[in-house]
């Protein structure tokens, strides 16, 4: 397949017309009191064109969408003829029929009718004389400025989604350019219904995704409601849609724009404008609103569950991996079957979010995911990191944050590979509380109280010293060793360091003040 940026502007296939009813209801038409004698049900049926036609054999004239007007002068007292012209219109998918009553015929004439009724062609009648040549300049006049409004909007659509793509514009503008010109939700899926993008105002998008896997399998065959999809794919290959929902425009206008949209979006993802799949990007734009706690969690649980995560009474386990490859992370999901969604947080830092059914044991899966990561990657030295197991959706994101803080406590320890496959906060002790406690206002004042007098750039020495004198458990030969010094040297530092601090290192309750200090200090700088 070969796509271009000037493809973003054709208007093949867009034919907007306005239904036998919007006519019918024109301020013109209504001065000829129209009376709807037979297919009532088929009203909105498109007009493509109105065709003032008195000829017998009209049938061969049309190609589809006209609304015919006639005197019926040449049929009346003849009721084959009748049966055949309406016919003769059926064939030739004929929007409507116009009849104006008069001599030839000063009552709607039941054949026509009763045929009419048959083959589901409208048939209206007008009471009163009625200029035919009134309708159609009304008709073709308003048809034609429907065209250019279309042509109008196309290029307005082809220019601003253009000027993204030669731009850079992540897939997220895209979409809501694409929603400020349809003043509805705009949802993006991959083939199983997924939703991978979202635009548009949230409150609606959040209603369109509350039930999405139900309204979207049964919007999905028809565009009625207003619920307008275009495929995306290319090269034979088809890999989701873009969906209109609930567009209040005509069905025409509403096609160009998803038309449109689908073939931006598909040159945007030719042209790889991002390192990381429109799924990755959907999951990483989840599970950090989940985690940050900016959005609340019962605000993103229409996202989650569009986005094909169980949610409906489950066990979740918030897991943090680092040093984990996240493509690697999602396969080995895959392979044990277990339901969760992985994302990117930060480099080297990605999150997994299990959903469990509750009748399973959600520590031991997570255990055994950790340890067939380990095997499948041969990620040794990947920590993974758990927080307690949630049954409470609003309780994931406090989860996340603590498996995020335990692994951020594990990151620099010395005994990372002593630690158990899945570490948890218990497993961090001291270390983790601080961790936890890191922002508090009053354990920020406490660690600066501490340590005040080794703050300063030019003791950045010493504060290594006392960081690994205390590490090793006061244990003065090890620290020479690490350290590379004499013991005498040592002994001078510590002096030092006890001196800037006003400490004695040798009293437990003093040295365990400043080490607590001094995690909490690492913890923030961190």
């Amino acid at each position: 397949m070969t796509t271009t940026l000037g493809t973003l502007g054709t208007l093949d296939g867009l034919e907007p017309a306005l239904s036998v009813r919007q006519v019918l209801g024109l301020e013109r038409v209504l001065a000829g009191e129209p009376e709807v004698v037979a297919g009532a049900s088929q009203l909105d049926r498109p007009v493509r064109w109105v065709h003032v036609a008195e000829a017998a054999d009209v049938g061969v004239m049309l190609t589809g969408g006209e609304m015919v007007l006639t005197t019926g002068v040449l049929l009346a007292g003849d009721e084959a003829a009748q049966a055949d012209y309406i016919q003769s219109l059926h064939r030739a998918e004929a929007s409507a029929v116009v009849l104006g009553l008069g001599r030839a015929f000063p009552a709607p004439p039941d054949v026509m009718r009763r045929a009419a009724e048959r083959c589901g062609l409208p048939m209206v009648v007008l009471h009163r004389p009625f200029p035919f040549a009134e309708l159609t300049e009304e008709v073709q006049s308003r048809l034609v400025r429907r065209k250019f409004a279309a042509v109008s909007l196309s290029e307005a659509v082809r220019t601003a989604l253009t000027g993204l793509i030669t731009g850079g514009a992540p897939l997220q503008s895209l979409l809501d350019e694409v929603a400020g010109h349809s003043a509805c939700p705009v949802v993006v899926t991959n083939l199983a219904h997924r939703v991978l993008a979202t635009a548009g105002e949230r409150s609606a998008v959040d209603d369109v995704l509350r039930d999405w896997e139900r309204i979207s399998r049964q919007a999905g065959g028809s565009e009625g409601d207003g619920w307008i999809r275009a495929e995306l794919g290319g090269r034979g290959e088809r890999w989701g849609q873009i969906m209109l929902c609930g567009y209040r425009g005509d069905t025409a206008t509403g096609r160009l724009l998803a038309d449109r949209a689908a073939e931006a979006l598909v040159l945007h993802r030719m042209l790889g404008g991002s390192a990381h799949t429109w799924e990755e990007q959907s999951a990483q734009s989840l599970m950090t609103d989940l985690a940050s706690g900016v959005v609340p969690a019962r605000q993103l649980l229409p996202r989650a569950r569009a986005a094909g995560l169980p949610v409906n009474r489950r066990t979740f386990v918030p897991m943090v991996v680092r040093d984990g490859d996240t493509a690697q992370l999602d396969r080995v999901l895959r392979l044990l079957g277990l339901p969760g969604l992985v994302a990117e947080l930060a480099d080297g830092v990605t999150a997994v979010l299990l959903s469990l059914p509750r009748d399973q044991d959600a520590d031991a899966l997570a255990a055994h995911f950790a340890s067939r990561l380990r095997t499948e990657s041969g990620a040794l030295k990947a920590v993974v990191a758990a927080a307690g197991q949630r049954t409470v959706w609003d309780d994931v994101p406090a989860g996340l944050r603590e498996a995020q803080h335990v692994a951020d406590a594990v990151a620099d320890s010395s005994d990372a590979l002593d630690l158990p496959a899945v570490v948890r906060l218990k497993d961090v002790h001291l270390r983790g509380l601080i961790r936890l406690l890191r922002d508090d206002p009053q354990v920020q004042s406490f660690a600066e109280r501490e340590l005040d007098g080794l703050l300063c750039a030019a003791d950045e020495d010493l504060l290594a010293v006392l960081r690994t004198y205390l590490a090793t458990g006061r244990n003065k030969s090890r620290t020479a060793q690490l350290h590379h010094v004499s013991r005498p040297a040592l002994y001078r530092r510590l002096e030092a360091i006890e001196g800037r601090l006003g400490v004695d290192l040798d009293d437990f309750e003093q040295a365990a003040s400043v080490h607590i200090a001094l995690l909490a200090h690492d913890a923030q700088q961190g």
